[in-house]
């Protein structure tokens, strides 16, 4: 589909941790971002990308010969933005339709507690713009208050990394919550699905999805949203 003036614009926004609790080195999962963005291009959207610091954003989750990863990281646009995204506090949220928190473990240690992520994810939302969310990226929902101080997810239903999940790649002690028990905190139910399967939560204008299997279908929530709205 060709892009034209009027062509949603969707945010994404990575991490720049780059430590698993001193295990191994981490980012954000690339399946994560090249899935998504892969049904963002065939609806004509235009996707930006930034970082909670700026630069180039720590990745994990690489496959060499992997046809989706190659196509999105060899993009002409795509490589060129992620060669130096901005940081999220310097991003203007009101030019964009729609934000998508992009998982990898990293997310949990910089999402929480980033102003630049609570702003971004106020203002689209309070815009009448959707925000999404994908495996560890609901971390990024752990924090977001809205104008009237009640959080985001406060009494919505969410997917996130299950607990479950979290045990099963050994990593439940590393780090440092588990989100499916922070998200229940702010107020939010969540949803799990069987391990590893997909599962696609909307609830509102929220879409939030469980792991990296439920990448695709996330931004295809988004764009059916966005299309009625």
């Amino acid at each position: 589909m060709t892009m034209t003036q009027d062509a949603k614009k969707v945010l994404f926004v990575l991490t720049s941790h780059d430590d698993l609790g001193g295990l191994r080195s981490t980012g954000y999962y690339i399946d994560e971002a090249a899935h998504p963005w892969k049904v963002f291009m065939k609806a004509g959207y235009h996707v930006d990308f930034a970082s909670i610091q700026g630069g180039v954003a720590p990745q994990d989750g690489r496959q060499e010969g992997d046809t989706e990863q190659e196509a999105f990281l060899n993009h002409p646009d795509v490589s060129r933005q992620l060669a130096s995204t901005p940081a999220l506090a310097d991003v203007d949220a009101g030019s964009y339709d729609a934000v998508l928190y992009v998982g990898g473990h990293g997310s949990m240690w910089d999402f929480p507690g980033s102003e630049g992520v609570s702003r971004v994810g106020r203002e689209v939302y309070e815009n009448g713009g959707v925000v999404a969310a994908v495996c560890h990226g609901p971390a990024a929902l752990v924090n977001i208050t809205l104008t009237d101080g009640k959080h985001l997810v406060d009494g919505k239903r969410v997917a996130g990394f299950t607990n479950d999940e979290e045990a099963a790649v050994g990593l439940t002690g590393v780090v440092p919550f588990l989100l499916a028990d922070e998200l229940a905190s702010k107020g939010a139910t969540h949803v799990p699905g069987d391990n590893f399967t997909e599962n696609v939560v909307v609830d509102q204008r929220l879409v939030t999805g469980q792991n990296p299997q439920s990448a695709t279908g996330v931004a295809r929530e988004v764009v059916a949203l966005l299309a009625a709205g």
